[in-house]
């Protein structure tokens, strides 16, 4: 078992900086939709809050290492959901999870 660090600071609503052992990145959005931009890239979480499931996705690498995808990582990519399916598919869980959460609170 490693050593691990973690440190989120609010900066204002929907904007908060990460701290960790391996850097700093920056988390924007709410609860359910939230961006994160880091040295390592960018990537994108949907889910239903309080329930801890999620779908998470890396929407572009990091800008400073770009090296030429193959032909194989060109197919695999094409395969991959988009950013406005991650976006529909966040929407689709939200409105289930207050479909769901006006049911039990009834």
């Amino acid at each position: 078992m490693g050593f691990r660090f973690r440190k989120t600071i609010k900066l204002f609503p929907g904007v908060k900086l990460n701290l960790s052992k391996s850097g700093i990145s920056t988390s924007i959005g709410v609860p359910g939709a939230t961006i994160n931009v880091s040295k390592r890239g960018n990537r994108g979480t949907v889910g239903i809050p309080g329930t801890g499931i999620s779908y998470s996705e890396k929407l572009s690498g990091p800008s400073s290492r770009y090296i030429a995808p193959t032909v194989d990582e060109q197919v695999e990519n094409k395969a991959g959901m988009g950013f406005g399916a991650l976006l529909c598919w966040g929407g689709v869980a939200l409105f289930g999870f207050l479909l769901f959460y006006g049911f039990v609170i009834r």
